[in-house]
């Protein structure tokens, strides 16, 4: 009985340890991405990328089978002060009427130590895209208050706006950009994939 019992518990842990990676859906309400940048040496101002629509694949037993699809919507786009809203959407900046959404998909998704991780993926802005590299920190991976699986990120990055063809006013507004992302993410329960 006692080996029984013991072939049972290990069959349960094959099957636990080969288990699909699971699909989360990003929570719009518990994601920033947060943009700073140099202004003209005075100030260091802030954007936030709103309203985040994404999924990400995540594997912890073969991380490289994880993956991120994110898109970020420009009219969520906010910089805390209308007129530098209204001036980032713009033609000057991201010209947001033509190009309305920026976007990141990722390309390979690498293992660190302990909790951080490391994706690359293509990041696409004005019909531009360029590989990015963001240094990532798993924060938490658990359950939802409704039981549902749950994970959050931290991630950060550096690039270069000119690339992307955002260059007004470089030098004196600097062409490094900071980004700084959090996030929460979910699987979305059975009655909410029906809606």
């Amino acid at each position: 009985m006692r080996c029984k019992l013991l072939f049972a518990s290990l069959l349960l842990a094959a099957g636990f340890a080969q288990a699909a990676p699971a699909t989360y859906k990003l929570d719009p309400n518990h994601t920033q991405v947060i943009a700073s940048w140099n202004h003209f040496g005075y100030s260091n101002p802030i954007a936030n990328f709103g309203n985040v629509d994404g999924t990400l694949v995540y594997d912890p037993d073969k991380v490289e089978a994880s993956s991120v699809n994110v898109t970020l919507p420009l009219s969520g786009l906010d910089a805390l002060v209308p007129d530098l809203t209204k001036h980032l959407q713009s033609a000057d900046f991201f010209d947001a009427e033509k190009w309305p959404n920026a976007t990141f998909k990722s390309t390979k998704v690498e293992k660190g130590e302990g909790n951080k991780l490391k994706v690359t993926g293509d990041l696409t802005i004005r019909d531009v895209t360029k590989p990015v590299v963001l240094d990532v920190t798993l924060n938490k991976a658990g359950q939802g208050r409704n039981g549902e699986p749950k994970v959050g990120f931290n991630a950060t990055t550096t690039i270069k706006r000119a690339e992307f063809g955002v260059a007004k006013f470089i030098p004196n507004v600097s062409d490094e950009i900071e980004l700084r992302i959090t996030t929460e993410a979910t699987v979305p329960q059975a009655e909410d994939t029906k809606k």
